[in-house]
């Protein structure tokens, strides 16, 4: 689209200040005014998508409807926006370097030396204009990963640096930098700021914005001070205070006046001033609420919550708008002991097991379960987790001693989890699980079909393995029933207990569909009946 602008984000000074929460605050005060807007990422690391890192790494790895393996950062786009995001939103060096040495292998570049500018420069631009070319958005937001001054983030700045200068008004650099509190001397110190403002100038691009991070308010000497080192308009020189939740930041940024300030600079109208109604609504839900909820997460990442940061998110939204605080209580897995696991997880009103890959911490996971069953406590598992439900119930319902998932024990006698017939074949890891969103057809009375309201849904994957149906007349004759199947392969997507007060396993990952002003029904019914668990006295 030829009048798309396009708006850069660049972090400097330190990492994880927060440049994904800054571009979707943006975006949802954009999109309150009626642009059409999206957010891309860039990511500087050479894996092509961050689908084999590991979760300590790179925290969550998120997937879009069309089956990209992407940033978690991509996961507070959707849940701002509420619009789905696709893989034209997350770009990596990995695939732009495979994307040039491809081109350079059929021969496109007619025999020329390939070289970081202008080829891999040119692909990262293209990249970049992707979405406002095909999608006609009014304003495409880029987060460039890591902070200037990183070698591996060099490409993404110069090519910003040409962009600038290729479209003029229509491009805009919002620089996020820290300015850290010493408080042996009780101070605000800028010079970090400036040194990092300095690198992108040495680097050609003057930022139009400053976004400063702080835990204390900037005066507004602070602020002019800044303004006047680092070349921007004083005006320009926006604070951002720690808060207590995300969700507080749009506000914090309307009220700085961030979204006047780009649409000014863009050179787009500047209408009335949008309310946030429904937002302010749930915020004011999340920050008044006085009861409490507690939920247990077992997974075997949990010393780094960002693993499962789409899963607490989901819990965070249905409990708002169940007009309770959700305290979330994460075990390693790989700790929880048998003979110790009813005084470990006393307590809780729901249970809640984790997607994952591996052995580490699976017999944890399937004493979460077992305790969750026994006691009819609400239960929830997701992929990995609706796995580690049937084994536990195919073992101790089932008697079939030692059942388990191929992925597990590639000789079990009894394979209630198998691998998909379509990977079978597949020896690579990257990008071949069973990705994106599956249609989904549900079994009227059960308790997904009352949590969704409907008999058709659609949901997102990524798994290699599945439910063995060969044994799915044994499971529905002792009490565990497939209530939710894929209409074109016959998958059981969802597995539940009839008799127990709550307990549904599904195969899906319906965290990465919950939003802020959309929360996913299924959190919604998990986190209701735990309420009432509460009420009843929890066990």
């Amino acid at each position: 689209m030829p009048d798309t602008r396009y708006v850069f984000v660049t972090g400097g000074v330190a990492s994880s200040l927060g440049k994904g929460i800054i571009s979707a605050s943006l975006a949802k005060l954009l999109q309150a005014r009626g642009y059409r807007v999206t957010i891309q990422k860039l990511d500087p690391y050479l894996n092509v998508d961050p689908g084999t890192l590991n979760p300590y790494e790179h925290g969550e790895c998120y997937v879009t409807e069309d089956g990209a393996e992407t940033d978690l950062d991509l996961g507070h786009y959707e849940r701002f926006l509420n619009v789905p995001t696709s893989q034209a939103n997350n770009v990596t060096t990995g695939r732009i370097y495979q994307n040039v040495i491809n081109k350079e292998r059929r021969g496109d570049f007619l025999g020329k030396t390939v070289q970081i500018i202008p080829h891999i420069t040119d692909e990262i631009k293209r990249n970049i204009k992707l979405l406002g070319n095909k999608h006609k958005f009014d304003v495409v937001i880029t987060e460039i990963g890591g902070t200037v001054g990183d070698i591996e983030s060099l490409p993404y700045i110069e090519a910003v640096r040409q962009l600038k200068w290729e479209l003029g008004s229509r491009a805009i650099v919002i620089h996020l930098t820290l300015v850290p509190f010493l408080a042996a001397s009780g101070e605000l110190k800028t010079k970090p700021t400036q040194h990092s403002v300095k690198a992108l100038l040495e680097i050609g691009v003057q930022p139009d914005i400053l976004v400063l991070r702080t835990e204390k308010h900037l005066a507004l000497d602070i602020r002019k001070k800044v303004a006047l080192f680092c070349n921007v308009d004083s005006k320009a020189v926006i604070q951002s205070i720690d808060v207590k939740s995300i969700y507080e930041v749009p506000v914090k940024m309307q009220e700085e006046g961030l979204d006047e300030i780009v649409l000014e600079k863009l050179r787009l109208p500047i209408d009335t001033k949008p309310e946030l109604k429904d937002w302010k609504a749930f915020l004011s839900k999340l920050n008044n609420a006085k009861k409490t909820v507690k939920i247990g997460l077992v997974g075997k990442y949990v010393e780094l919550a960002d693993a499962y940061k789409s899963i607490i998110e989901a819990l965070i939204h249905a409990a708002t708008y169940n007009d309770h605080k959700v305290e979330i209580k994460l075990f390693q897995s790989e700790t929880i002991q048998p003979d110790q696991i009813s005084e470990a997880l006393k307590g809780l009103q729901g249970i809640l097991v984790a997607p994952g890959f591996g052995h580490r911490g699976f017999e944890g996971k399937l004493a979460a379960v077992k305790y969750a069953r026994e006691n009819n406590i609400p239960f929830l598992g997701i992929c990995l987790g609706m796995q580690c439900s049937v084994i536990e119930y195919s073992r101790n319902v089932l008697n079939l001693e030692k059942a388990n998932s191929k992925e597990m024990d590639h000789t079990t006698a009894y394979p209630v989890i198998d691998l998909m017939e379509d990977q079978k074949n597949i020896t690579d890891k990257g990008g071949t699980m069973r990705l994106g969103a599956y249609d989904c057809k549900l079994k009227k009375g059960s308790k997904a079909f009352e949590a969704y309201g409907t008999e058709q849904i659609r949901e997102r994957h990524r798994h290699r393995y599945e439910f063995n149906n060969d044994y799915l007349q044994a499971f529905e004759e002792a009490g565990m029933m497939a209530t939710g199947i894929n209409p074109d392969t016959g998958l059981v997507e969802i597995v539940e207990i009839p008799k127990h007060k709550w307990f549904v396993g599904v195969q899906f990952h319906p965290e990465y569909s919950s939003t802020v002003l959309k929360p996913h029904p299924l959190f919604m019914a998990f986190i209701k009946v735990a309420i009432a668990e509460n009420q009843n006295g929890a066990k």
